[in-house]
């Protein structure tokens, strides 16, 4: 399988490299995976949103061959802003102008591809959303951005990773770990996954969220229940 993990300008290093390393790691346990950085413009050294951190390109976003194209969110401030912008401000601005790029196009192709899933970590589905290509599909986010990405037509759901079938979301940017070793778990079985988990000593957390299962009662309700 190839996994594609997108860059653009002002992105959120933590939220690429975990799930990177994750199934660069995977390869240690398994054959058939292959890990590229890749942008919507092809190989080229890309700024973060973190001063002094680039990561490098190698190839150009292909939803026509991905298996897997994992979205970051975006960090902090691009050279040339203003030191006195607010936070609130910084990552709207930083996501809106990777829209302005060929990326909302290529994701649109990733998922409407059969076969390739779309994840994202942190403030990677406010992108898909921005770019109206996830109304009506179940997806979380950053706690800070849940409200914006429920304006956007999308049902939230306050998880740590969110599973709606070929578009998997996950929460925080500490999240993106958690992520990655459940597509791994998801596209290469439990015993590579576990491997994973015990080499990076990490233990995932909270419940993966499904659209299966009775919802639950509230807790009012839970209390009318006969015995």
């Amino acid at each position: 399988m190839l996994a594609q993990f997108v860059l653009f300008d002002g992105f959120d290093p933590l939220d690429v490299i975990a799930p990177f390393e994750v199934f660069s790691a995977a390869r240690t346990f398994t054959d058939g995976v292959t890990v590229e950085l890749a942008s919507a413009e092809g190989a080229r050294q890309v700024p973060s949103g973190i001063p002094g951190v680039a990561l490098t390109a190698a190839a150009r976003l292909a939803p026509d061959r991905a298996d897997l194209v994992v979205v970051p969110g975006a960090a902090g401030r691009l050279p040339g802003q203003g030191a006195d912008d607010s936070a609130e401000e910084q990552i709207p601005v930083i996501l809106s102008r990777a829209l302005t790029t060929e990326l909302p196009k290529m994701l649109a192709e990733a998922l409407a591809a059969a076969g390739t899933t779309v994840a994202t970590v942190c403030g990677g589905s406010l992108v898909l959303s921005m770019a109206g290509l996830v109304r009506g599909r179940h997806a979380t986010t950053h706690h800070q951005g849940l409200d914006l990405l429920g304006a956007g037509g999308v049902h939230v759901v306050p998880g740590r990773v969110v599973d709606d079938g070929d578009l998997v979301t996950a929460g925080g940017v500490t999240s993106g770990l958690d992520l990655g070793l459940y597509l791994l778990e998801r596209e290469t079985g439990p015993k590579v996954a576990l491997a994973v988990e015990q080499l990076f000593a990490h233990e995932r957390r909270g419940v993966v969220w499904r659209d299966q299962g009775p919802a639950p009662l509230s807790a009012a309700g839970a209390a009318e229940q006969p015995r």
